[in-house]
C-alpha cells in the first residue's frame, strides 16, 4: 500500500461561460482546488507473467470554491483498476476505472488510460499516454467524450530517490476539444523509498482524474 495526498492549485480561463461554470459565472480565478486523498493498493504482485494489478482508489475533499468553478463543492470519488508489467526499462499500464461525482450539474462517468513508460537514465523517465473519458456533466469543464494523448515524465533528484518534479502536456485527439498541462513537485518515502520508486507508481491518475501520476 502507499498513501497518497495532492494539495494544489488550479486555474480557471475563462469562467465567464454558463454552459461550464452554471454554479459561479465570472472573471478568472485561481486558487486551491480540491485535495486529493487516496490509497494504492497491490491486489496481485507482479511476477515473470503476470503484470501487477491494483487500485488506486481516490477521494476529491472540496477544498476549492465552488462558487469561482474551482472546486465540485461536495465529496466525490475515483475507483480505478490498473494493471502494471515492467519489462526491462520499459513499463506497460493501464485500466479503466469510475468516477462518482454527487453534485447538481455533474454526472458519473467512466474513463480508461494506458500508458507506455521508460527509463532514459537513473533521473529521467518519459512517457506516452491514451486517455479517455465520458462527459462529465453539464456544470463540468468537460461538458463531452473526449480522448487524449499526453506526453509527460519524471525528473528525480540527484541524491533524492523519494523526490520528484513531475511534468505532462496532453491534447484532445477525438470528441470535444481539452487540453491538459502538469507541472509538480512529488514526494515519497517509507521502508522501500531506496528502491525504484517507479514501482506501482502510475503515471496518470492523479491529475483531474486523468491517468498521468
Amino acid at each position: 500500500m502507499q498513501l497518497h495526498a495532492i494539495l494544489a492549485l488550479g486555474v480557471i480561463a475563462p469562467s465567464n461561460n454558463p454552459i461550464y461554470f452554471p454554479g459561479g459565472i465570472g472573471p478568472r480565478a485561481f486558487g486551491l482546488i480540491d485535495t486529493e486523498l487516496g490509497a494504492k493498493i497491490a491486489i496481485i504482485k507482479e511476477s515473470k507473467h503476470i503484470p501487477q494489478i491494483g487500485t488506486f482508489t481516490m477521494f476529491e475533499i472540496p477544498t476549492g470554491s465552488y462558487d469561482k468553478g474551482l472546486g465540485v463543492g461536495k465529496v466525490w470519488y475515483k475507483l480505478p483498476l490498473w494493471l502494471q508489467k515492467n519489462v526491462g526499462h520499459w513499463t506497460f499500464d493501464g485500466g479503466a476505472g469510475y468516477e462518482v461525482v454527487p453534485q447538481t450539474g455533474y454526472r458519473n462517468f467512466p474513463y480508461t488510460g494506458w500508458l507506455v513508460k521508460r527509463v532514459l537514465s537513473e533521473r529521467l523517465e518519459l512517457g506516452i499516454e491514451v486517455f479517455a473519458h465520458g462527459r462529465e456533466g453539464s456544470a463540468a469543464a468537460q461538458t463531452g467524450a473526449s480522448t487524449m494523448i499526453d506526453l509527460g515524465g519524471y525528473y528525480h533528484f540527484k541524491n533524492h530517490p523519494g523526490e520528484q518534479f513531475l511534468f505532462c502536456y496532453g491534447h484532445s485527439v477525438s470528441g470535444q476539444t481539452e487540453n491538459y498541462a502538469y507541472v509538480g513537485m512529488y514526494w515519497t518515502w517509507g521502508k522501500d523509498n531506496k528502491k525504484d520508486s517507479t514501482s506501482f507508481n502510475w503515471m496518470h491518475v492523479p491529475m483531474n482524474g486523468k491517468a498521468l501520476e
